[in-house]
């Protein structure tokens, strides 16, 4: 008799920013929750500016935050697994992330790491991925995106 697979997660809230790193996250979370039939919550957080209130209508970046959130649920039907998208207005990403997994009581929380440097060529992780790491109440995995091509050694 074939042992059932162990589940990575029941639960988890994936933050996708609209870069390259969405297509990686999310083909690693959709291959590890279609056997175990695990809930995945695709969340986009559009943040905005502390010049507009909360609430504000920003059209143009909510629809560019729902094609991000459309091509996640067109992979995950592709892959076959069900999916829940969620878009945020929120003042700041990592809180806003972090504020979804523990409403969705999420025992993981994924996010991609564009390579970045700064001048002077020193890795930039930005604010989001330590916020996040730091007030999580849950697992987090954090996917770097490959170096480039004329930056390795």
């Amino acid at each position: 008799m074939a042992e059932k697979p162990v589940p990575a997660f029941r639960r988890a809230v994936v933050a996708l920013s609209g870069g390259p790193s969405d297509e990686r996250i999310l083909r690693l979370v959709l291959e590890l929750a279609r056997p175990t039939h695990a809930e995945i919550v695709a969340a986009h957080v559009v943040e905005i500016d502390w010049t507009q209130p909360l609430d504000a209508n920003v059209a143009e970046m909510n629809e560019e935050a729902q094609s991000v959130l459309d091509r996640a649920e067109a992979r995950a039907e592709h892959a076959g697994v069900k999916i829940e998208s969620v878009l945020v207005q929120a003042r700041d990403v990592g809180a806003a992330i972090v504020d979804e997994a523990v409403e969705r009581a999420a025992d993981l929380l994924v996010l991609g790491l564009p390579y970045r440097t700064r001048f002077g060529g020193d890795f930039a992780i930005g604010r989001t991925v330590p916020y996040v790491l730091k007030n999580a109440p849950c697992a987090v995995w954090v996917a770097r995106e490959p170096m480039p091509e004329e930056q390795r050694p």
